[in-house]
């Protein structure tokens, strides 16, 4: 079954799927071995990981099409990949769509922020007008190939303008032909509701978490009972990872030793085995050429 396709279908589904961001290789092996049914790529991340510059705009659509060409490349799973505002206007966005579709990705999301936008969570967003975001929904959906390809329709109005604009927006977006609708960072579980309530039985629904922002976290079954389809844990494992790397080379600095903090990291020998070196061995063996004992290797041509 496409990628595509499998995405639609547990989209479909009455549980809500979660979908782990992850920014690298390591990470969405990550997300597959330990048996999530999507993954997620976000600007946040990719930003972070690939710049270590914080998500204002910065990373090009050529990046993002390449990340995620690379992750579609070592796993399997359907694949969301963060569309920020399209890159532009709706030429720019329809160019977007066919590069992340080409990609392998299985959907993405594409937002109302005017441009240079920045992370969703962050205070100092600005939308475009209405009118202006419906036209970029209906490039995507006319620049898709397959019509199993997920477009979603991400508005940023509740922080600057409100929840009661951003649910209109959410409608204006799907009656465009959005697919899936995100509402970015309601403020209280009451909010939360509230917007599941609005497209209940008409178009499913997002919800962002990032830990510590500005949207309650209150876990995926109660996620589920609000009435979400899907759940993105967007940039927690980028948060993961940096205490990680931080307690590591914190004790270095001030012990020269990395012993105490052993329980902390995955060994080599287990690493390499996550990352793959046991297939790849396995693939040497196959092609290695075998000399008949005592046979004399054949010089190399000049």
């Amino acid at each position: 079954m496409k990628r595509t396709t499998r995405l639609r279908a547990s989209l479909d589904a009455p549980e809500i799927l979660v979908a782990p961001g992850a920014y690298d290789g390591t990470g969405a092996r990550l997300v597959q071995a330990l048996g999530f049914e999507a993954i997620y790529m976000s600007g946040f991340e990719t930003s972070a990981g690939l710049l270590g510059e914080p998500d204002v705009g910065y990373l090009t659509m050529t990046q993002m099409a390449t990340r995620v060409s690379t992750i579609c490349d070592i796993v399997d799973l359907p694949l969301i990949a963060d569309g920020d505002t399209g890159y532009g206007n709706p030429l720019n966005v329809r160019r977007t769509v066919k590069a992340y579709e080409k990609a392998g990705a299985a959907g993405m999301h594409i937002e109302d922020q005017t441009f240079p936008k920045c992370c969703g969570h962050l205070l100092g967003r600005h939308v475009i007008p209405t009118g202006e975001m419906v036209e970029k929904v209906k490039a995507a959906v006319d620049a898709r190939d397959d019509p199993a390809f997920v477009i979603i329709a991400r508005t940023d109005a509740r922080t600057t303008m409100g929840l009661d604009e951003a649910i209109d927006r959410g409608a204006a977006y799907h009656e465009a032909g959005a697919d899936m609708l995100f509402i970015e960072s309601p403020e209280s579980e009451d909010e939360m509701r509230r917007v599941c309530v609005a497209f209940r039985g008409v178009v499913p629904v997002l919800i962002n978490q990032i830990e510590g922002g500005r949207t309650p976290t209150p876990g995926v079954r109660a996620l589920q009972e609000m009435g979400y389809a899907l759940a993105l844990f967007s940039v927690g494992t980028a948060l993961a990872a940096a205490k990680g790397m931080r307690r590591y080379l914190e004790a270095l600095a001030a012990e020269g030793d990395t012993s105490g903090v052993l329980d902390d990291v995955i060994l080599f020998e287990d690493f390499t085995q996550l990352i793959g070196l046991g297939a790849h061995v396995e693939l040497e063996k196959r092609y290695e050429g075998h000399l008949d004992d005592g046979a004399q290797p054949r010089p190399r041509r000049r």
